[in-house]
């Protein structure tokens, strides 16, 4: 006569009647059918994130939101991205040159500002650098809009503080055509709004976009900045 006494993990456990068995058996298929939907989940949950990381063109609003908030592509900084940066823009551009990207990043979060003197500093050669200006924040009649076609700019006020103009392509004509050395063209605008640039905010302005720095806020005054170049 077959004994229904059992042994579980090398322990006599308890004697157990036929039904019993059969209960036990009931719940661990049970138990085996929720491992087996978790684990398929956990492998749709990986894929999907993986696709996110590398596609970001095909990211959601809430998807992009989510990654530029949560900052990883910053770091550890005190720095904040101003509230203007177009984020699928630079989603799309971060993955597309991630390693010039984090480059630039790096050198933000060293925030020895302060230290640097005016000129050129290569951080990547010239794919991703740095120039440093000192200058007297101007008039907004003597200064003009600007665009990049080969680099984006990062620009952080270390000290002063100054408006910078943003506009979109209405109301604007070109005023000096493309330099492709300087990668720069000027344009006369008409519709530009101001933003305040000072310490412990930075900007973006990716190619294409027409920005008007160095306008004074109220007086003319002293303004140290840094714009990182990055080449796209």
């Amino acid at each position: 006569m077959r004994s229904n006494c059992t042994k579980t993990y090398g322990f006599l456990v308890r004697c157990r009647s036929g039904a019993e068995d059969t209960n036990i058996s009931k719940n661990r298929m049970k138990l085996f059918a929720t491992y087996c939907l978790l684990t398929v989940l956990l492998l749709i949950t990986g894929c999907t994130t993986n696709e996110r990381s590398e596609n970001p063109e095909q990211w959601s609003e809430e998807e992009v939101n989510e990654w530029f908030e949560g900052r990883e592509w910053l770091g550890e900084t005190d720095m904040r991205p101003d509230t203007t940066i177009n984020r699928y823009e630079f989603a799309k551009r971060y993955y597309k040159n991630k390693k010039r990207w984090d480059t630039a990043f790096a050198f933000i979060r060293k925030r020895n500002f302060l230290a640097l003197s005016a000129g050129d500093h290569l951080l990547d050669g010239k794919d991703v650098f740095v120039k440093v200006t000192e200058y007297n924040s101007k008039n907004p009649e003597d200064v003009f809009y600007e665009s990049h076609k080969n680099y984006a700019d990062i620009q952080y006020v270390v000290s002063g503080m100054e408006y910078i103009g943003q506009s979109d392509l209405k109301g604007a004509a070109v005023k000096i055509l493309y330099n492709e050395e300087k990668d720069i063209q000027f344009y006369h605008v008409s519709n530009g709004r101001n933003l305040l640039a000072k310490p412990g905010t930075f900007f973006i302005f990716f190619p294409g976009d027409r920005h008007c720095p160095g306008m004074k806020v109220s007086d003319n005054a002293p303004v140290k900045k840094i714009v990182i170049k990055v080449r796209s």
